[in-house]
């Protein structure tokens, strides 16, 4: 292990300032890292906000004509996009041109003080900035440099942009919807983004733990189409069997082949979510219901997530029926009195508003400087003290170009050329 004191750098005198003055909290595992984030939309800014919410500086690096794009997502609160507050809380905000020499070298300045850099540019495109991993080395050798991009690096598709959708569609997720003569419906959730987002924190959190024991900085390419491919193990299972000459058959039932697992409608044309999979909870459904007859006593673990074969129809009209006799609210109030999991299918309304939410702390209300009291969704790891409960709200653009520039040695005169040269 390398003494934890050789990792102090000058940018401590940067954070400060940042900081005005105010110690981060030494208890959050990244206290003390300085990350310059080059990336936008949503991959990299999640990722380097769950970075920035346990405890690292992140100083966020936007074009000067106008920021980030996400600026501009609807919907609004007053007046800024609420997606971009979801993804860009406790960050510093310096607006730079790296098409002009003087704000790469800007950028080299800032890189050769910090401990990570996250960029999200398709492949090439950093390096024709300067602000490339070769660069970023020779100017900081023990560098965490991360590549987040749809496709990675190298490969085939490595110069297409990374969209959710078509990573979905490309990595088989999407297809599982897929019927004859229907295409697939478009994903309620994007999760190649968030795939990519969790792998690069992941990625730089590991590549800081071997920084501290070697001394050595890392070349992260995290593809977002590797990252949800990666987490498509579950459907892929019939195709794993089949490349290598099995049938894949019978399928792994979760994708609405389970009538024990899937979605009704009650009597208010409402939907809920029935997930009865094992067999104590379908026997608790069928006590519920005062349906024994439908209680299969030889029912084994392989039958789980199955499609139940000839039972399937009888089970699906038992629950379709159960459902359809009673009002949503009415219903789930009679099944989780009787510990049966069937729960609402909520809105994103009624799911920000709801008991088990607010039980568990997941949203947080603070102050914005134009918009007032905005809500924000929590990091989970806040719970264990990882995370900060409440991080600040998002910065405007280039809130922070003055603070940075100075604490990377520039004098008043001089930040007050680059501004009226465009520069930042």
């Amino acid at each position: 292990m390398t003494d934890t004191k050789s990792e102090i750098r000058a940018h401590a005198l940067l954070i400060d300032k940042l900081a005005g003055g105010t110690a981060t909290n030494p208890d959050l595992p990244l206290a003390g890292v300085l990350i310059a984030d080059f990336s936008r939309l949503l991959p990299g800014p999640w990722c380097t906000q769950l970075l920035s919410d346990m405890g690292a500086t992140v100083i966020k690096i936007e074009r000067p004509d106008g920021g980030d794009l996400s600026r501009a997502n609807a919907p609004h609160f007053k007046t800024g996009s609420v997606y971009f507050n979801s993804v860009n809380g406790g960050k510093h905000s310096v607006t730079l041109d790296l098409s002009d020499a003087k704000g790469r070298a800007i950028a080299h300045k800032l890189i050769a003080e910090a401990d990570v850099v996250v960029e999200t540019f398709r492949p090439g495109v950093a390096k024709n900035l300067g602000i490339d991993y070769e660069t970023a080395k020779g100017l900081n050798k023990g560098v965490v440099y991360c590549s987040l991009s749809g496709f990675g690096q190298t490969g085939p598709l490595s110069h297409i942009s990374g969209h959710d959708l078509v990573i979905q569609a490309l990595s088989g997720f999407a297809g599982l919807s897929a019927q004859p003569g229907k295409a697939p419906d478009v994903p309620g959730f994007q999760a190649a983004d968030y795939a990519g987002a969790t792998m690069a924190a992941i990625g730089i959190l590991g590549a800081l733990m071997k920084r501290r024991a070697t001394g050595l900085g890392s070349n992260l390419d995290v593809a977002m189409f590797d990252s949800l491919f990666s987490m498509c193990n579950i459907s892929q299972t019939g195709s794993m069997a089949r490349d290598v000459g099995n049938t894949g058959l019978p399928m792994f039932e979760v994708w609405g082949g389970n009538p024990r697992y899937g979605t009704y409608l009650t009597a208010d044309n409402k939907a809920v979510a029935v997930a009865l999979l094992e067999k104590r909870l379908w026997v608790n459904f069928c006590e519920a219901i005062d349906r024994p007859d439908l209680i299969d006593h030889d029912e084994s673990p392989e039958d789980r997530h199955s499609n139940h074969g000839d039972k399937a129809a009888r089970y699906r009209a038992a629950i379709a029926e159960t459902c359809a006799a009673k009002n949503r609210d009415e219903l789930i109030d009679e099944m989780t009195r009787k510990g049966v999991p069937i729960t609402p299918v909520y809105s994103p309304d009624e799911a920000l508003s709801s008991e088990n939410v607010a039980g568990r702390g997941l949203i947080e209300y603070v102050d914005h400087p134009a918009e007032g009291r905005i809500p924000q969704i929590v990091n989970p790891l806040a719970t264990s003290g990882l995370a900060v409960k409440g991080r600040a709200a998002a910065p405007e653009a280039g809130d922070a170009t003055d603070a940075v520039l100075a604490g990377l040695g520039f004098d008043t005169d001089t930040i007050a050329q680059l501004r009226s040269d465009g520069v930042v």
